[in-house]
């Protein structure tokens, strides 16, 4: 639903736009027949109520077309995906996938019950909806992983003079120095997540800087800092662009992750306009370009591998 930052923001974008322009007459779902396997992928089954909520979802989106065809085609691609996300544990975090539902709900001035009732009276449901932004979140970053930084490998060298006399100067972008402060909840202690995050917020006024960070961290039990290094804008995780430039005194707000409650450190940033920069920001802008359109040739690549090796049987 990563660079994902532009991808994901876009294809939710596109589901923002359409799906919650709903009239004040409540969305009447559609019937639900007894539920049957319609395909089976890799030993995972689809099922009737999954086509059923897929094609609720296509109609939200305005789409055209044989909608139960089209969801079909559609949930076989993400078992697909989310197979391959599994096997090399690229998968985010439900906390992602949770904060990433808020913010849609939010975008739209909407609460998170408020949006339930709305994919609950369409016929999709919140849950559906969860997997497909999991599944959208997690592709990008798995062909990002799997054939370099934004998926497309570093431009040639006469690539970046040709776009470079296109632009007629150099862009500009902030480059950052990052660390990541953690504090550490563990998976059986989760209820402690509220008592954490206080803590976490308070720790941000006495941060005394980069340079003496790990000596903080022993002041605190089960806090760990994690060097970022150097980080170019255009590359900023999504979940953590916003509150990196809105970042105050330093630190940013606090998160909650699957580890437990972070936040970024910036020891030092600044505006560049090198050739590094300016790969960067080139990189950034075709990934958007091919993920707006839908047209990114490695993840289309990656697609046709998976489904050339995989078992796939229409019942």
């Amino acid at each position: 639903m990563a660079t994902a930052t532009k991808g994901t923001s876009f294809l939710l974008a596109g589901v923002i736009a359409l799906s919650l322009s709903v009239s004040p007459t409540p969305m009447i779902a559609p019937a639900q027949a007894a539920t049957s396997v319609v395909a089976v992928v890799n030993k995972t089954a689809i099922t009737s109520g999954d086509v059923s909520r897929r094609a609720a979802f296509l109609r939200l989106q305005r789409r055209s077309g044989n909608l139960q065809k089209i969801a079909k085609e559609e949930l076989i691609d993400e078992a697909l995906k989310r197979q391959e996300i599994a096997r090399v544990g690229l998968s985010v975090s439900t906390a992602e996938v949770d904060a990433s539902f808020e913010r849609f709900a939010s975008s739209n001035k909407m609460s998170i019950s408020q949006l339930n009732s709305v994919l609950d009276q369409a016929g999709v449901g919140a849950a559906h909806f969860k997997a497909f932004i999991a599944v959208s979140m997690s592709w990008p970053r798995l062909v990002n992983a799997r054939y370099g930084a934004g998926s497309r490998g570093r431009l040639s060298n006469q690539d970046l003079i040709t776009r470079l006399l296109e632009n007629k100067q150099k862009p500009v972008t902030t480059e950052y120095f990052l660390k990541q402060v953690v504090f550490v909840v563990p998976a059986s202690k989760k209820g402690s997540v509220g008592k954490r995050k206080a803590e976490a917020e308070k720790s941000r006024s006495s941060f005394p800087g980069c340079d003496q960070a790990m000596e903080f961290a022993k002041n605190y039990i089960d806090v760990s800092i994690r060097n970022l290094g150097r980080v170019m804008e255009p590359e900023l995780p999504p979940e953590w662009k916003p509150l990196i430039e809105k970042a105050k005194d330093g630190t940013t707000a606090t998160r909650v992750t699957d580890r437990g409650v972070e936040y970024i450190a910036i020891c030092n940033q600044r505006q560049v306009s090198d050739d590094v920069a300016a790969e960067v920001v080139f990189r950034a802008e075709d990934i958007g370009k091919e993920q707006e359109g839908g047209d990114n040739p490695n993840a289309t690549k990656y697609m046709e591998e998976l489904r050339s090796k995989a078992q796939i049987v229409m019942q």
